[in-house]
């Protein structure tokens, strides 16, 4: 379980309340991924040669989100939000990889692709809490106008 803060202002008081959110337990999901993978190859184009036109290597992985464990509901929920253009009709969450000449290579590296972005999908932001320049920044910032601004007027002709 991992503590989530909220931030909640009452009256001129700000008050930090935690929630407790379950971590995805990525072992789990990585073995869930692994077991659920369903894999297609494809003739990948890019380097290799001649190799290219005759030898699968790329790599379009699929994996059945409903299949998934090691996620919670809101994990879940989460998913289907913010992944909804790599979803598709099927259900199934996919990727492509063709990065390298050799077919396991492109396998293991969208095996990795997937499980990361499943994890930073499910990953909560932290609210950006708004801040001021300091002081100092401050008087910093005009005296670097003032100091632009005469030498601007030191170029002006008087016309005397």
């Amino acid at each position: 379980m991992r503590r989530v803060p909220i931030c909640v202002q009452k009256r001129g008081t700000k008050r930090i309340l935690f929630y407790n959110m379950s971590m995805p337990n990525s072992e789990i999901l990585h073995n869930s991924i692994a077991e659920n993978a369903s894999f297609t190859f494809a003739r990948s184009g890019g380097r290799g040669g001649q190799n290219v036109n005759k030898v699968n290597t790329k790599v379009h992985l699929a994996v059945p989100l409903c299949k998934l464990a090691g996620l919670s509901e809101e994990e879940h929920r989460l998913l289907l939000l913010r992944l909804k253009n790599s979803i598709n009709a099927n259900g199934e969450l996919f990727i492509d990889a063709d990065d390298e000449r050799y077919q396991e290579k492109n396998r293991q590296i969208a095996l990795q692709r997937l499980e990361a972005k499943i994890l930073n999908a499910v990953k909560i932001q932290k609210k950006r809490r708004k801040t001021k320049p300091g002081k100092a920044a401050n008087e910093k910032r005009l005296l670097s106008k003032k100091l632009h601004s005469q030498i601007k007027a030191s170029r002006r002709f008087n016309g005397e």
